[in-house]
């Protein structure tokens, strides 16, 4: 027989991780067409896209986490094989694979993501209990 435990207080949660981990404004971003040649330069433009969502949110690199799960009291997320993942609030739209995700400021000056884009894996997670929006994503290597 299991010891009965105390309700999780799925809010208090949400607010931890809101005001503790999400601390980083996150641009999300839809490709809408295909790139045009520049015929003066000879080089492909950048892909046109529409602003999905502006907002708070933090990139998380594999071993971020992990630590995120000591906030939480528990484990949150099963092992990815992606190194980077989204954690953004509920108010956030779900991404769709193929969205890109900039940085536009990191809330701590060696936080090393301010201005790289990471691209959506697979479609934003999606849970009947949930407390954050978490995606898996790969990042773009500018060339």
């Amino acid at each position: 027989m299991s010891t009965p435990t105390a309700p999780v207080d799925l809010d208090a949660v949400r607010h931890n991780l809101e005001t503790t981990v999400m601390v980083d404004k996150v641009k999300i971003t839809r490709p809408t067409g295909t790139p045009q040649l520049d015929v003066a330069t000879g080089l492909v433009g950048p892909v046109p896209a529409d602003t999905v969502w502006e907002g708070n949110g933090a990139v998380l690199s594999a071993h971020g986490l992990a630590t995120v799960e000591h906030l939480v009291g528990g484990r949150w997320l099963e092992d990815t094989a992606s190194w980077y993942g989204l954690v953004t609030p509920l108010a956030a739209p779900t991404l769709q694979r193929g969205d890109l995700v900039t940085v536009l400021a990191a809330a701590s000056p060696t936080a090393g993501t301010t201005g790289r884009t990471w691209q959506a894996l697979d479609p934003g997670e999606a849970s009947t209990v949930a407390v954050a929006r978490v995606t898996r994503l790969d990042e773009i290597v500018a060339p």
